[in-house]
């Protein structure tokens, strides 16, 4: 049976993500140090081949897409884009600790999003929008390799939710640059809407070193 390979891809660091500073719907570039480690990683690990490149529309994933696959046909997704965090956005954690609405955002939950901000409800069903058109899209093209430049959070919320092994959103937190690579059959889908974990990408780690995490 025809399998659909899809490698999700945590974009490069920003200046915010250096600070530590919450970015979401905020559209930084990388920074410097960004781009320097995706060249870097480009050079020395082995990104195989893809078909097409899907990437979220804000700048930091698109200019990740272009140093990793410079030749390839990249389409941007607005369900890609990471989640809004609303009056947190651009603020360290420390900074808002003693605050009673960061207390309650940090319990938790589906419907429990950052003032003005988006939920995690919001983010799981867009992530569902796009794995559906994506992996449709395999179909109909015939493409059996295809990557996804987004964000960390998606990627984490994407493979918890519609993955296999199940496991926790932050087991599948990933370095810039870096990511998870996931295989899908029509049968599979249409039958549980789920896909299969192969393990981290680009193939630098162990799966059996993953799996035991």
């Amino acid at each position: 049976m025809k399998g659909y390979r899809i490698a999700f891809i945590r974009h490069g660091m920003t200046e915010a993500n250096e600070d530590g500073r919450y970015i979401g719907s905020t559209d930084l570039p990388l920074s410097e140090l960004g781009s320097k480690e995706l060249f870097e990683k480009a050079d020395t690990l082995d990104y195989p081949q893809v078909q097409k490149v899907y990437t979220s529309p804000l700048k930091r994933c698109k200019q990740t897409a272009a140093i990793l696959y410079p030749n390839r046909y990249t389409v941007e997704m607005d369900e890609l884009r990471e989640m809004d965090f609303g009056d947190f956005e651009n603020k360290k954690a420390e900074d808002l600790m003693e605050t009673d609405v960061y207390k309650e955002f940090i319990k938790g939950g589906l419907d429990n999003p950052a003032p003005n901000g988006e939920s995690i409800r919001e983010v799981v069903t867009r992530c569902y929008e796009a794995i559906k058109i994506i992996i449709s899209d395999m179909m109909y093209e015939g493409m059996t390799n295809v990557a996804v430049v987004t964000h960390g959070g998606i990627i984490m919320n994407m493979l918890s939710c519609f993955g296999v092994p199940k496991k926790k959103p932050m087991e599948f937190a990933c370095d810039f640059g870096e990511g998870f690579e996931v295989m899908v059959t029509a049968a599979m889908w249409q039958r549980s809407e789920a896909f299969e974990i192969l393990g981290r990408y680009p193939d630098r780690y162990e799966d059996e070193e993953y799996f035991n995490i």
